[in-house]
């Protein structure tokens, strides 16, 4: 089992790791960072507002993390949710935000959820794709359509590659420039790739929204974590040499690359035949 610590209440994977090992999203997560999505809650916004969750939705989200989004779409009071999470400790942190019989969490990977086919209307997941090899990206999307009625919604939120005819060398440093900072292999695509592997498992892409990447921008801390949060991580980072330099290592990674790397919110509809 993936060894894990427990932050201000949160269990965090990989938690006891040392902070020169520990893969990235949950270094800035142990640091008190709570908002780890590419586009922060502007594009999780946008991306919740195509699902339109409402009362009638049966609602499954992948890898919910610290659960930020997970709370959003639960204020539209869906009929049922069901987060899959693949950590168990992880999974009991999940499980302390739900509420009722119709809230639930499963022990299961984005794969392969063991959920009934067929079993939800809205099906969504951030920050998961792009950190898989093609293979992992192709089956979690169709397992997203295998547990979609006809007329359902899949939505992504995702790093995105720009533009769409970047060269190849610089798409190469792009994925070995993040993957060696943050420790953990990263493979984003350009829109028309995203929309490609969606189009791959039968959906049809509905909705589009893009902005910036600039997950560690001064600016955009605050707007995601407000002002005492973000002091509060800049505090604690000041304070561990290691995890500073890998946090301001990967915040040079993402300046470099500004050009050339985006957020995208996908949102994507089953046929209905």
């Amino acid at each position: 089992m993936e060894s894990s610590t427990s932050v201000a209440g949160e269990v965090l994977p990989h938690g006891e790791a040392p902070a020169d090992k520990m893969p990235g999203h949950w270094l800035l997560a142990k640091m008190g960072k709570r908002v780890l999505r590419p586009g922060g809650r502007e594009l999780t916004r946008q991306l919740l507002a195509a699902l339109a969750i409402g009362e009638e939705d049966d609602v499954v989200e992948f890898a919910p993390g610290l659960g930020v989004t997970a709370r959003m779409a639960l204020s539209g009071r869906p009929r049922s949710y069901v987060a899959v999470e693949r950590d168990r400790e992880a999974a009991a942190t999940v499980e302390g935000y739900l509420m009722g019989p119709s809230q639930r969490c499963v022990v299961a990977s984005a794969e392969d959820t063991g959920l009934p086919s067929a079993s939800a209307n809205v099906v969504y997941g951030e920050a998961l794709l792009s950190m898989q090899p093609a293979t992992t990206k192709t089956r979690i999307v169709a397992e997203a359509a295998r547990l979609l009625r006809p007329g359902g919604y899949y939505g992504i939120h995702e790093l995105c590659l720009v533009p769409d005819d970047l060269d190849q060398a610089i798409r190469d440093n792009i994925q070995s420039g993040l993957s060696s900072e943050i420790h953990v292999g990263v493979r984003p695509l350009t829109s028309s790739e995203w929309r490609g592997v969606l189009e791959t498992a039968g959906l049809a892409t509905v909705a589009e929204h893009t902005v910036p990447m600039r997950l560690l921008n001064p600016a955009r801390l605050v707007r995601d974590e407000g002002l005492l949060r973000s002091l509060l991580f800049a505090w604690n980072v000041a304070r561990h040499p290691v995890a500073r330099r890998r946090v301001w290592n990967m915040r040079k990674v993402f300046h470099r690359y500004r050009h050339n790397l985006a957020a995208i919110a996908l949102v994507a509809r089953k046929p209905l035949i």
